[in-house]
């Protein structure tokens, strides 16, 4: 819910926060028979008596993350092949394993590495796929990343999403001060870095379609005002402050608009702001509270939440502006919404009974359902491949960061050690 009321409600928070340190991810609810693949420990060739990255345990933990594969524990393979002329077939066979990922990490220069892998089928007794990615010491982790998500695509038809990045807003206090936090941290948690801090709230991070700029809100002048940061450059812009409420900025498609939200006319409408030429457009005028606005993929059309029918529900509504259409019947609240790179289905927060939960309509069959099941879920943002929806709730009385995929079984927390975290947002495709 980034709706008038939370904005005041972030004002409010008060609990500690950890703004540097890497979210910790807890698989609570994964697949009933999981593909059982085995990624063994890959072979060192280099200077140091030891990798500088444990690549199989990283492309592991993503794959297990996924809920949709149950990697074997190292300590149970039958062997410790590096290449695929050094497997016994039939001895991972009696093992279990359906795939099988051997590898090779070598020094090639002064940190410059080479990642060899081969992803075989246990089975047939064949090679999958296989390659050797040259990278530096900085990158071996999105090395692994990279190997999971070819490794994913092959073994699912769908692509990888680990090559990705995940933006959050944390709060520190210290010294009885807060201090507000825009960081962005690869999908797997790690390598968090601060875009952007300060004594003000930050609000609603939304990626740019090409990754590079992230648009947010920021009360750092005592008012809300919208952001563009580039992250490549770090040159920040601001793009929008006007009179009133500034707030929910959301990229279109092509990455050359803003949809928004302003009062400037009284109640709070959906805008397009032109980046080129910063020229607005009213896209709806109503007395009731527009907001949140969402674009749908082909970016001829517009997803928000207003409450014109008494109600905070979804409404969709040409881009050039015009008549909108209610989307949403269930429940007494759905708002937030976030689109699936396909547009078929949109995930929300689904408010009814007095909780708070993410729901996701299809939009062919109409059919709607709950994916959670906590009392105050909020902020859903899909992942680029659409098979993961990443949110904010609440775990132990403080703020965290959940996952569920979008058939629901499989669920996550990302959780930092001694903190709070809020306002996810997924990233696209990096490459």
């Amino acid at each position: 819910m980034k709706s008038l009321t939370r904005l005041l409600l972030l004002l409010l928070v008060i609990a500690p926060l950890i703004a540097q340190a890497a979210l910790e991810i807890r698989i609570t609810q994964g697949v009933e028979g999981a593909m059982p693949v085995a990624i063994v420990p890959f072979d060192w060739d280099g200077e140091a008596s030891e990798a500088p990255e444990d690549i199989a345990g990283i492309i592991a933990a993503n794959l297990n993350r996924t809920g949709r594969f149950s990697p074997a524990d190292p300590d149970d393979m039958p062997q410790r092949p590096h290449g695929a002329d050094e497997v016994s077939y039939a001895t991972w066979r009696d093992q279990g394993s359906e795939y099988l990922v051997v590898g090779r990490l070598q020094q090639t220069g002064r940190d410059r590495y080479s990642v060899r892998f081969q992803l075989l089928d246990v089975a047939s007794e064949r090679q999958l796929t296989g390659y050797s990615i040259p990278v530096e010491r900085d990158n071996l982790r999105r090395a692994a990343h990279m190997v999971s998500d070819i490794i994913y695509e092959r073994l699912t038809g769908d692509r990888g999403a680990f090559d990705t990045q995940v933006a959050y807003v944390s709060l520190t206090r210290r010294d009885g001060d807060l201090r507000f936090a825009l960081q962005v941290a690869d999908a797997d948690g790690h390598n968090p870095k601060t875009v952007f801090s300060s004594s003000q709230p930050i609000m609603s991070p939304a990626w740019s379609p090409d990754g590079r700029r992230l648009a947010y809100v920021s009360f750092e002048n005592r008012r809300s005002e919208i952001y563009i940061q580039d992250l490549d450059g770090g040159n920040r812009t601001r793009v929008a402050s006007h009179e009133g409420i500034n707030s929910a900025p959301a990229w279109s498609p092509d990455g050359r608009r803003l949809a928004l939200t302003l009062s400037r006319g009284g109640q709070p409408d959906i805008y397009v702001l032109d980046l080129s030429d910063q020229s607005l457009n009213r896209v709806t005028q109503h007395r009731a509270i527009d907001t949140e606005p969402a674009w749908m993929p082909d970016g001829r059309s517009i997803v928000f939440t207003s409450d014109r029918a008494g109600q905070p529900q979804l409404y969709e509504v040409p881009a050039r502006g015009g008549q909108a259409q209610r989307l949403t019947f269930e429940g007494r609240y759905n708002g937030g919404v976030t689109i699936s790179p396909d547009g078929r289905r949109l995930a929300m927060v689904h408010g009814s009974g007095g909780r708070f939960r993410i729901g996701l309509l299809d939009r062919d069959s109409r059919l709607f359902r709950t994916l959670t099941d906590s009392g105050m879920d909020e902020s859903p943002s899909f992942a680029p491949n659409g098979s993961m929806i990443i949110y904010a709730t609440s775990e132990g009385g403080r703020g965290v960061l959940a996952a569920v995929s979008e058939d629901g079984r499989v669920h996550q927390r990302l959780v930092l050690e001694d903190g709070e975290v809020r306002e996810p947002a997924w990233s696209p495709f990096l490459d």
